[in-house]
């Protein structure tokens, strides 16, 4: 059964608004640190990461995964510069740059991983050892009577 163009959009769109909401909350959060543990960057790339591959599993889409990508990347930039009131959510620090580059990576590899559902599986047969080999007509170490 095919899937329409109403739902794969729709889907398209619900991945998304799930893309963005996980944009914002590793965003927020990447900065958190537990002494020098970057507990912050190592969670939001867990969780961003983590639904990107569950949205391309699921779905089988490389089109919602990078609906999703674009949701996560597009929130980033947008809650990324100077606020109204002056403030910055991301800091040009050595964190906020590899926050920036690790969801960018994230969704580049989530999208371009090979869809293994349409690898061809090919099974060779090889003849075993242990079973004689009927191409010749003759069983195997019989040369027809003549000797060598």
């Amino acid at each position: 059964m095919r899937i329409g163009w109403i739902s794969r959009v729709l889907s398209w769109i619900a991945a998304a608004l799930v893309g963005g909401v996980f944009g914002v909350a590793g965003t927020i959060g990447h900065s958190l640190m537990w002494g020098p543990v970057p507990v912050g960057l190592i969670v939001g790339a867990v969780a961003c990461g983590a639904i990107l591959v569950a949205i391309r599993s699921l779905t089988h889409d490389r089109g919602a995964t990078l609906a999703a990508g674009l949701g996560m990347v597009g929130m980033l930039v947008l809650i990324s510069g100077v606020g109204p009131g002056g403030s910055v959510v991301v800091e040009d620090t050595l964190s906020g740059r590899i926050w920036i580059y690790l969801v960018a990576g994230l969704v580049l590899l989530a999208v371009a991983w090979p869809s293994l559902s349409r690898l061809q599986v090919q099974t060779t047969t090889t003849p075993r050892d242990d079973v004689p080999s009927s191409r010749s007509g003759a069983p195997l170490g019989d040369d027809g009577g003549r000797e060598s």
